[in-house]
Parts: C-alpha cells; sequence; structure tokens
C-alpha cells in the first residue's frame, strides 16, 4: 500500500477480506454480491463489516481492530438499499477522517457497485481501483504460506486419489468428480471453483464441464483440481488418466507425449529474475495442427485464489504482460493438447514456487503410468 501511495483500501471481495485479516465465512455466499466488507488502513487498522449475527466469528482475530455490522447496500439485500449505501458512505467518510490527515482522502475500492462508488465520490472521496495494489500483495508468498500451501497440496493430492479409484467404465463424470470433492472436503479442504472433469469425446474442445456423461473403457479423462483446500489456500494441477483395464491407443499416446514435453519445457524456463515476455517467447511451439485448441494461456499465479500473474500467449501485437517472476510467486503451467480428428485431448498442469535462486514443483501427483513415456520427472 505504501508502495502504490495507497492510504485505505475499501473492499467486499472474500479473498481479500481473507488474505488481509484470516477472516473466513461464507466464501461462496459473497461471492454472490457484497456481504461483509473491510476497511484497511496503510498502518494495519483494520474495521471489519461483518455479516449480520457473525460478529463473533471474527472476534479473537488479532489483525482486526473493530468489528462492526455489515449494512445491506444493494437490491440483493433489500430494495431500499438507497438509505443504506448513504449511510454507509458517511460512516467510511468519518472512520477516513480519524485517521488520516488529508481533507480530501483516497480510497482504493474494490468490487463495489456504482450506487456506492457514487456515494463515495460524493462525500469528497477520490477512488482509485483496489486491484493491482492487492494482486501484487497476493503474488509474492511468505515462509508460513508456503508451508500451508504444501500442506493444502497433500489434502488435494490425497483427494485426487480419491477420484482417481472411481474412474470406472460406467460410472458418470459427475460420480467421479463427486469422489474428489468428498475426499476435499473430509480433509479440511473448502470448496472447488470449477466443474473442469471430462471423457472421451467430451475432452476435445476443452472447458467442457462435468456432466452425467457415462465412462467407457478406453476413455480418456481430464480432471483439474482448481480447489481451494486446506488453510483456504488454492491448489491448482491437472491430470489425465485412462479409463479401464486396457492399454491406451497410440494416438493416445502421442497427445500425452505433446501435453508433457509441453508442460515439462515450459517449467524448464521458470527462473527467478526472468521476465515474462522471455518466458513466453522460449515456450514450447505447439504443432499447427493442434495449435488452434490449445490452453489460452501459458501460466498463472495462484495464491488463496488463482490471479496475477497471467501469462499470455505471444501474439502479433505488443506482448501484454510486463514484469518478471519474483521469488516467492507461486506459478501453475498450463498444458493441453486437443485433436480434432479423434475428437480427444490431454489436459496437464502443475504447480510450482520460484525460489531465490532455484524452482521447485509443489504438485507431486503420479502421471497415468500406462499414458506417460517418462516416469522420471524433474
Amino acid at each position: 500500500m505504501r508502495s502504490h501511495d495507497v492510504p485505505v483500501i475499501l473492499t467486499t471481495d472474500p479473498i481479500s477480506i481473507l488474505y488481509a485479516t484470516g477472516a473466513r465465512n461464507m466464501t461462496i455466499h459473497g461471492f454472490t454480491g457484497p456481504d461483509r466488507f473491510m476497511l484497511l488502513f496503510q498502518d494495519g487498522y483494520t474495521v471489519l463489516y461483518e455479516f449480520a449475527g457473525c460478529e463473533h466469528l471474527a472476534a479473537d482475530l488479532p489483525e482486526i481492530n473493530e468489528i462492526r455490522p455489515a449494512p445491506g447496500i444493494t437490491a440483493k439485500k433489500t430494495l431500499l438499499y438507497a438509505d443504506q449505501v448513504t449511510a454507509f458512505a458517511n460512516e467510511v467518510f468519518a472512520v477516513c477522517s480519524e485517521r488520516l490527515s488529508e481533507t480530501k482522502h483516497r480510497i482504493a475500492v474494490e468490487k463495489l457497485e456504482f450506487p456506492m462508488t457514487d456515494s463515495l465520490r460524493s462525500m469528497g472521496f477520490q477512488l482509485i481501483d483496489a486491484g493491482p495494489t492487492i494482486q501484487l500483495s497476493m503474488s509474492i508468498k511468505q515462509p508460513e504460506e508456503l508451508e500451508a500451501i504444501r500442506q493444502a497440496m497433500r489434502v488435494v493430492e490425497k483427494a485426487t486419489t480419491e477420484l482417481e479409484s472411481a474412474i470406472t467404465p460406467g460410472a458418470t463424470e459427475n460420480e467421479v468428480w463427486a469422489a474428489f470433492h468428498r475426499g476435499l472436503i473430509a480433509s479440511g479442504g473448502e470448496y472447488v471453483v470449477t466443474r473442469l472433469l471430462q471423457a472421451g469425446a467430451r475432452t476435445f474442445p476443452y472447458f467442457l464441464e462435468s456432466s452425467d456423461h457415462q465412462l467407457q473403457s478406453g476413455d480418456l479423462v481430464c480432471f483439474d483440481t482448481d480447489a481451494m483446500s486446506l488453510h483456504s489456500y488454492s491448489i491448482d494441477f491437472s491430470r489425465t488418466f485412462l479409463c479401464g483395464d486396457v492399454s491406451p491407443t497410440p494416438q493416445q499416446k502421442s497427445l500425452y507425449r505433446l501435453a508433457l514435453d509441453q508442460l515439462e519445457h515450459n517449467a524448464s524456463q521458470l527462473a527467478p529474475g526472468r521476465s515474462f515476455e522471455e518466458f513466453a517467447r522460449n515456450a514450447f511451439e505447439v504443432p499447427e495442427r493442434y495449435r488452434d485448441y490449445g490452453y489460452y494461456q501459458l501460466a498463472h499465479g495462484l495464491g488463496l485464489a488463482g490471479g496475477y500473474p497471467n501469462v499470455p500467449r505471444i501474439s502479433d501485437t505488443t506482448y501484454g504482460l510486463p514484469g518478471e517472476m519474483l521469488p516467492g510467486m507461486v506459478l501453475c503451467i498450463e498444458s493441453y493438447i486437443g485433436d480434432a480428428q479423434t475428437q480427444q485431448g490431454v489436459k496437464l498442469e502443475d504447480q510450482y514456487f520460484i525460489h531465490e535462486n532455484h524452482v521447485e514443483r509443489l504438485s507431486l501427483f503420479p502421471l497415468d503410468a500406462r499414458l506417460s513415456h517418462t516416469l522420471q520427472r524433474n
């Protein structure tokens, strides 16, 4: 906040609130609209506006100085929200006036709807975007966070083992995906943000969601974890499995080899201090036959949720991501090879941590030995 000259942040984003305070409460419900708020000052003073009746949940958190009831500032709460918007803007102004010396306050806001931002401006606030400040802060992990991520990874890998055991001919995609959920929640995980599990012809093109489609022997099964796990840290790796007690076809092995080569090559380009543009220019060259169906980005950041940096591919325009890989970043390398002729694809992904002088692969879940041409990985 100091480096960005941000004196105070007002956010309703559940992930930002969790990151700054440790206060978790009905996270998914919070994604449906503003129910909780955080006012965070540059000196660390924090006011949490908690969901009505839930103030006691955060009472023991040392990062929070005050807990107040959250107002209803949208039609989701009440059609008579206009008065509450005005009252909340007045309250925010009063708190800022007590703590800030400037008479015209600059405030960084995140995920507020326009009646609230209009009301803040009418009070004399100068509004700026809190997103860059929050994203850059979240992108660099502290040592305690890395240990929490390691523990979260083990939970998701255990749940993925349960999912792999459920991959049998006749099972539906939803039944297989449910096995992952059971394992995740039973071991302290929280939720999954996508439904990315597909089998057979539904593995091409990518991004089809889990359904009641039945698996058949010989199907490829693509799975992306996309899970908020233990300690509220997100874990994101992908694996492709073979359904049934069968051998893969030559085309399936070829697709898998290409996807793994892409993953391993791009992972080998990770390095502290390397610019994102240099990384992209040295990325794996996907054969033209599969190029139009590849994953839309090379890599992305991860912490409590996915975010900065999202690393695009090289295009004909100016490269869209300045900056470099920094120690403390977690990056997920994406790989998808899909074949229009055979209507199937392979999705692989691993999660990495950038240290001061090396890179560590955090996701250790094994590859399907029947599909992989190598079991020894860096």
